[in-house]
């Protein structure tokens, strides 16, 4: 899944002599795994919602859209509270809001409304945002600069393990008492209570850990004679904007709906299918570590480029055949989906210098596309069929190859 970008940070003067940042690369660890799995175990919820409420497709990917809005109404308010209360305490604050969203699915699933779920859904999001913004600093942070990426590349790649697993937790809990659960919503009541109590638990821990103490690095000078600028004058900027939004309403509206697609074109229960969206996020994790190792030689615009066409490469061939082939041509879309979002962000804050700060809010401002284009795909295919919604992603895939070729090019323009 995509993560809000880092800020700058450093360690405080009176806490650069502590060097054992493992208690705090431990808990960041745990971090980003929940956040990876409580993300994607909304790719569970939505065909669970929408046989269990007989919802349309578009309804039912209101889980996302309430999800992802968050980011989009969220971000810069989780800045501004994380800014005010300190990293770690906003990380407990992150972890205390996500239980409480966890929380409201049993009242949810007692009552069995759907509105209601979406409510605890949009609170559960608020505490991922937050858990983000207040997290992601500690990555850079914590330990030598020259070894920032290799740290970040092992959150992420630990974020990648809680995708795997959400899918097949899901349809071993949640989607297995589909059938005997009927009208009722009862499979995600201690599923999700369960969540609740590791997240107020993991809040404790954190809370009593003795964390080293950061505050934001100093910001860069622009190489540019120009004293002021909009934000908006960065052409790289802007179009990676729509570069982030577009990527990541790409990836999560595949996940969203290939267990409804495995389901129809192998036509097996949504239970069984389910559990083939683990493929599709494991092609993530080894994309991340592949994609590591590429980097330090190729170009990444191009990586990006070919990563984006092969996607719609194989989108196109899992709608125009039939079969397993059809249903591992989608699932081989994660593979080529894991470095897209690290590169579209490198290249968009690319030359911005002491913008970067603004412009990393910007950015994670657009990861609301996955609220949009889930939402949209969602609707075309009520009255349409999958080969015609799935070109949805196709469109936003050919937006990133554009953006790979040329719009990476950090030419200003005058607005």
């Amino acid at each position: 899944m995509a993560n809000i970008p880092m800020q700058n940070a450093v360690i405080s003067d009176n806490e650069s002599s502590k060097q054992n940042y493992m208690p705090a690369l431990i808990s960041l660890a745990v971090l980003y795994f929940m956040n990876g799995f409580i993300t994607c175990l909304n790719d569970t919820l939505v065909p669970f919602f929408k046989e269990g409420f007989t919802l349309s497709y578009a309804d039912s990917s209101l889980v996302q859209f309430y999800f992802f809005l968050t980011y989009g109404l969220m971000s810069f308010p989780a800045g501004m509270i994380v800014e005010k209360i300190g990293y770690k305490n906003g990380m407990v604050l992150g972890f205390a809001i996500a239980a409480v969203g966890a929380l409201l699915f049993y009242p949810a699933a007692d009552m069995h409304l759907y509105y209601l779920f979406l409510a605890a859904l949009f609170v559960l999001a608020i505490g991922i945002v937050v858990l983000q913004v207040a997290s992601n600093p500690y990555i850079t942070a914590l330990g030598p600069a020259k070894t920032a990426s290799s740290r970040l590349t092992l959150i992420q790649a630990v974020g990648s393990i809680g995708t795997t697993v959400a899918p097949i937790f899901g349809a071993h809990f949640i989607l297995s008492r589909l059938q005997e659960s009927g009208t009722s919503s009862d499979a995600v009541k201690y599923p999700y209570l369960g969540i609740a109590a590791l997240l107020i638990c993991i809040a404790l821990v954190v809370y009593n850990l003795k964390l080293p103490k950061i505050s934001a690095g100093a910001e860069s000078i622009l190489a540019t004679p120009e004293e002021r600028r909009s934000i908006f004058s960065f052409r790289n900027l802007n179009f990676g904007s729509w570069a982030i939004f577009a990527y990541v309403g790409a990836e999560v509206s595949i996940g969203t709906f290939l267990t409804n697609y495995i389901a129809d074109t192998l036509s097996m229960g949504v239970e069984d299918a389910n559990s083939y969206v683990s493929y599709y996020w494991g092609g993530m994790l080894a994309g991340r570590l592949l994609g590591s190792y590429l980097l330090k030689t190729l170009k990444p615009s191009f990586v990006l480029t070919v990563c984006a066409a092969a996607a719609i490469l194989l989108v196109v061939l899992s709608v125009s055949t039939a079969g397993t082939f059809a249903v591992w041509s989608m699932i081989g879309v994660g593979l080529f989906n894991s470095v897209m979002f690290a590169i579209i962000f490198s290249l968009s804050v690319q030359g911005l210098g002491k913008y970067t700060t603004k412009a990393s809010g910007i950015l994670s401002t657009a990861i609301a596309g996955g609220a949009i284009i889930s939402f949209s795909q969602g609707y075309l295919k009520d009255h349409s069929t999958w080969a015609v919604a799935f070109m949805i992603p196709v469109l936003c895939y050919l937006y990133i190859v554009f953006f790979g070729i040329n719009g990476y090019k950090s030419k200003a323009e005058s607005l």
